[in-house]
């Protein structure tokens, strides 16, 4: 720490005095190089930032700490403050702050650049030169920064949003104009201890989790084993063959779920062959279908995720070396262990990472059950079924019932569980720790 103190001292004593000017306004140090455009936008960066931090920056950092002071009432003719957006403009407003670090950073870093420059006896750059290098050597800035921002006022702004609405008390009765206030980790007090939320999540969780192994493992050997069979040379037709599995994977998904319903309703084809051949009818789907619901979602979403997997084995296992097999055939080894120890092997080293993002589709299937069997609230879960995943009972406590805060805490949940998984898996896997085997 102490070295850190003294190099900056060194650093700072270093710098001529057009750099520390450049400290307190920023574009005053390319100015005095004579880079008057360059030092002319860091000026107005400067100017715009303060303006905005005067007229209601620091005003949106003071609210995203109170989240509000004044309570609205109609009666009255008080307006209030808005909880919510102050939260969200507090957000906006730390972003601001931390852009403007950077290229408060960058400006001094640039001014300094400038002064080794001129002490070198180079030629200081002209801004028409400047522009012309993000032109060519340094286009990938250029290219980057409009999606940059986007990136930050689309993805980040309502990422950190919402991770921060699991620390407070949104939702429920206190919503808007309600001041909504700060809470901690009580959301995820009452998720893991509560008894109206506690029971439930457990149980939804330990089905969620069954579920996103078995599915994923179930897809992924389904398309393995289409792959390899339609790479078998006493099939004919494979074009063929290939086309129907493709034909289901081109179809939107949910009207493939709401027809697989009508399917298993009680009017659907299958109980009228049922009833037809003098059966009684069965609900598939009915109330207490428990496991034969999640059963018919495990083929459900077998049918629908299956074609990706075996496209994707059919290239890889395209590129295998025939010549290890035929090795393996003189040594006595049959076709399980050839599988065991070859294919299997060579298709996860390439289909690792695949694997990974179907496990985290498959754990945020929100869209199988909710098609299927959704809307329906069972005896001993709290407004969620038993085929009901983690997504769904998410969607219903936060867009149906207004437990904001709480599907705010269950969605945080969700990605920690799948961020690491995904990451304790990749790392023990071949893909990472083996990656020049098959190359």
């Amino acid at each position: 720490m102490r070295q850190k103190i003294k190099s900056a001292a060194t650093w700072f004593s270093d710098c001529s005095s057009k750099v520390k000017l450049s400290m307190l306004i920023m574009g005053s140090g390319q100015f005095g190089y004579g880079a008057k455009g360059k030092g002319l936008l860091y000026f107005l960066v400067e100017v715009t930032v303060i303006y905005y931090f005067i007229t209601r920056g620091f005003g949106d950092i003071a609210g995203f700490f109170t989240l509000g002071t004044t309570k609205g009432d109609a009666w009255l003719g008080v307006a209030g403050d808005n909880s919510v957006i102050m939260l969200l403009m507090g957000i906006f407003a730390w972003i601001v702050l931390v852009a403007f670090l950077v290229i408060y950073v960058g400006n001094v870093k640039d001014a300094y650049a400038m002064q080794k420059r001129v002490e070198q006896g180079k030629q200081i750059l002209t801004f028409r030169e400047e522009l012309s290098e993000f032109l060519d050597k340094k286009f990938y800035v250029t290219v980057l920064v409009l999606p940059v921002i986007g990136v930050f006022v689309f993805n980040i702004l309502p990422i950190i949003f919402m991770i921060l609405i699991a620390f407070t008390n949104y939702g429920g009765d206190i919503v808007p104009p309600e001041l909504v206030d700060w809470v901690g980790f009580e959301n995820f007090s009452r998720l893991l201890t509560l008894t109206r939320f506690a029971p439930t999540f457990f149980r939804i969780l330990g089905w969620n989790i069954l579920w996103a192994v078995v599915s994923t493992a179930l897809n992924y050997f389904v398309g393995l084993g289409l792959a390899l069979l339609l790479d078998k040379e006493c099939v004919k037709g494979k074009a063929i063959w290939r086309a129907f599995p493709v034909l289901a994977y081109a179809i939107p998904g949910f009207i493939t779920l709401l027809a697989f319903k009508f399917m298993f309703s009680y009017g659907g084809p299958i109980n009228q062959m049922i009833t037809d051949g003098g059966g009684t009818a069965i609900g598939f789907l009915d109330l207490d279908a428990k496991w034969m619901a999640r059963f018919i979602g495990l083929l459900v979403n077998c049918w629908i995720s299956t074609p990706s997997i075996m496209l994707l084995a059919t290239g890889i296992l395209s590129n295998r070396d025939t010549s290890l097999y035929e090795a393996a055939r003189i040594d006595g080894a049959g076709r399980w262990k050839q599988f065991q120890k070859l294919t299997l092997p060579f298709v996860l080293f390439s289909t690792m990472p695949v694997l990974i993002g179907q496990f985290i589709g498959n754990f945020n299937n929100f869209g199988i059950f909710y098609f299927l069997r959704g809307g329906l609230y069972m005896d001993g879960y709290f407004l969620a079924s038993d085929t009901d995943l983690l997504i769904n009972w998410l969607y219903n406590l936060s867009i149906d019932n207004n437990y904001y805060c709480i599907g705010a805490a269950i969605s945080l949940i969700i990605f920690l569980i799948t961020s690491a998984i995904s990451l304790i898996v990749y790392i023990k896997s071949p893909s990472y720790r083996e990656e020049d085997t098959f190359q």
